[in-house]
This record gives C-alpha cells, structure tokens and sequence, in this order.
C-alpha cells in the first residue's frame, strides 16, 4: 500500500484551518464537535489545487453545521474544485474515520480503492473510497457517500459551511469573489434553492472582496493539477 497519499478535499477542509482540527484536534468555531485529531498529528507535507472529473452537490442534513453537506460524485457534468493534501496512509485514514465520528485507531486497507478506482468500505455517508488518479507520482484518494446525486434528494447547506467551501476556494485555487459565486450558485442542493444573488450576498464572499482573492476561472485554470481520471 502507498505510504503517502494525497486526500483530496472538496467541501470544508478544503480550507487549510479546518483540515488542522483533523489533524490536531480540538473544536473549530462554529462547529458543534469536538475532533479527537490524527494518531500523526503532523501537517500535510504539501498541498496542491486539483479538479476532479465530476461535480459536487449537497444533501442530507450535516450534525456539525446543520443544512446539507459535502458529496463528491463522478458521473456529474464538469470538473469539482478540490485541493489535495499530501499525507500518509494512517493519516488519511483518521481523517475519514473523524467525518464518520468514529475513532481514529485503525488503518484503512486502500489496495482496493487505488486498484480499482472505488471501493465501499461501508454504508455510511463518507465510507466509500474513489481514487482519481495520481498527481506527482502519489496517488489520490477522497470519500464520499454509496449513491449518485439522482439517488438523494438535494439540501442547501448552511451559510457557515458554505462560508468555509468559499474561503477554501479562494485559498485553494486563488478564485475571485465572482468565481467563487458562479461555482457554488451552480451546485445542486445551492442550484435550484439558493439565487446567484443570494449566494453573492453572503457576508463571507464580501470578506473574500478585500481578502486579496483573484485567480482563474475552472473552464480556464491551469491544466498541469488536472488528475488523470481511472475511474469506471
């Protein structure tokens, strides 16, 4: 199995802050857990924005931030904005363990996941492995739920949760305020709930207008982060 890997984020740990409380525990603000952190609290060796074939969208009901949270599915239309960490197998593994309050004390056997491209490991809501491909000679990996977007009913989620996706991006990828709107305003469980207005209204995309946040657009980005997708 690899020793390092990059966890690909593409919901609030896409914000290096956030990543930080999985890593080294504690309670984010406005957060209503407390994460126990990794065995191997060290910071990921380095970090890259990647897309991934595919989309995101929001649903089911988060117990952190209440409204709908973070999947990653493959079949959608586009690319997802995502950030890769690059961290070792044990530490990608209490990561996922955290999103699904569970313990971190047990390694995830990933031979499957990066053999295959998917793997469920279980019924809960980020216990299935997709592995996208490799960046930099290491392979990628991120979680996320068994079913397709078609299969869930779609959910706004909170402004807070989106707030943290939103500086994320910015941080992540350099993305501008407007970017930044366009990218979420389109998602499904934003798309169809939430206007273009609404979403740019937000008091954290107005933080992002004097944040110094300005960068390319996903149709335009640079393509030398673009996973190889082996997926199906």
């Amino acid at each position: 199995m690899a020793e390092l890997v990059w966890y690909v984020a593409y919901g609030s740990n896409l914000h290096a802050d956030r990543l930080r409380y999985y890593l080294a525990g504690g309670q984010p603000p406005g957060a209503a857990r407390v994460y126990p952190g990794c065995r191997d609290a060290r910071p990921p060796r380095r970090t890259a924005p990647v897309f991934l074939p595919g989309g995101i969208y929001f649903a089911l009901e988060s117990l952190t931030w209440t409204g709908g949270m973070a999947f990653y599915d493959p079949a959608l239309p586009g690319r997802a904005a995502a950030r890769g960490y690059l961290v070792t197998a044990g530490q990608f593994a209490d990561i996922a363990a955290q999103e699904m309050a569970r313990v971190p004390d047990v390694d995830l056997d990933l031979g499957t996941a990066l053999a295959d491209g998917r793997a469920q490991l279980g019924p809960g809501r980020y216990e299935t492995l997709v592995s996208p491909g490799r960046l930099d000679g290491h392979p990628m990996v991120t979680f996320t739920a068994p079913w397709a977007c078609a299969d869930v009913e779609p959910n706004p989620p909170a402004p807070r949760y989106l707030g943290m996706i939103a500086g994320g991006l910015a941080e992540a990828h350099g993305w501008d305020p407007e970017t930044v709107t366009d990218y979420l305003a389109g998602r499904p469980g934003v798309r169809g709930h939430w206007t273009r207005d609404a979403v740019a209204d937000q008091a954290w995309l107005h933080e992002l207008h004097t944040s110094g946040g300005a960068g390319t657009s996903p149709e335009n980005a640079p393509p030398n982060h673009n996973c190889q997708r082996t997926i199906g």
